[in-house]
């Protein structure tokens, strides 16, 4: 049986039908109350699923504020047992974007080792590994299936961070999306897990990371770098609106014929 299952019904049935919504505090936002604020909106807006930084106060307080299912993100492994233990259903290795400015690079060999530790930690805990957007697409590709054979249940991508985009509006935000947009696309089909597509998305891009392959969407700035929490709450929502006609028209492609 598949780790999954041990995941809230809810976050497994979203995942299953390719429209899970997280929201992305910060892997380094260890500020209580921006977290707090961060997830009571994530849970007003309708998302699936938090995502902390890897702290079990943390951990309580976004259930707590949220009423939603808590993931954690780090990039040590032994801090994952703690945050399960506070109640975090999954745990995630990434993603490594607050990284790159201080000239931090995380290579295939190094998330496959702490993708192993992790997986000796966490007995059946349910694993997220963030594929390093740095690799080529076909490096990332190779690394996806290795990380799932050392014991991944979700893949992420990631790609925010190196978009250039140069046109204003629907166009621009489009092409920040374009790197973790490809990186979902050819993970959907390097693997039989199911992909999170993370970093850089937008309202704009979300149904186009369904459409690329990807189970659900991380979204962290768009959220995180508000300050108002009635803005978090719209911008959460509209996230969720933006999912809803991918949702439907997944269900409609899915359905059984009616008896002519």
């Amino acid at each position: 049986m598949s780790r999954l299952s041990s995941l809230p019904s809810s976050l497994q049935r979203a995942i299953a039908e390719r429209r899970a919504l997280k929201v992305i505090a910060g892997l380094s936002n260890f500020d209580a109350a921006a977290v707090q604020r961060i997830s009571r909106a994530a849970g007003a807006g309708g998302a699936d699923l938090i995502d902390v930084a890897c702290d079990p106060e943390l951990v309580t307080l976004a259930a707590a504020a949220s009423g939603l299912p808590i993931c954690v993100s780090a990039v040590d492994p032994e801090l994952f047992p703690a945050a399960v233990a506070a109640g975090a259903a999954m745990v995630e290795i990434g993603n490594y974007d607050s990284f790159y400015p201080q000239g931090r690079i995380f290579g295939a060999e190094e998330v496959l080792a702490l993708t192993r530790r992790s997986r000796e930690l966490l007995g059946d805990g349910v694993l997220s590994v963030t594929v390093p957007h740095v690799l080529p697409l076909d490096q990332q590709e190779q690394l996806a299936i290795d990380l799932v054979a050392a014991g991944a249940d979700l893949i992420q991508t990631e790609g925010g961070t190196s978009a250039r985009p140069f046109s204003p509006g629907s166009l621009g935000l489009i092409e920040k999306a374009a790197p973790t947009l490809a990186a979902a696309h050819a993970l959907s089909r390097a693997v039989t897990v199911p992909v999170l597509c993370a970093s850089g998305l937008s309202a704009v891009t979300l149904p186009l990371a369904i459409a690329a392959g990807a189970a659900g969407v991380g979204v962290g700035s768009a959220v995180n770098r508000l300050d108002d929490e009635l803005a978090m709450v719209a911008v959460v929502r509209g996230l969720r609106d933006a999912l809803a006609p991918v949702a439907v028209a997944a269900a409609a492609t899915n359905a059984v014929p009616a008896d002519r």
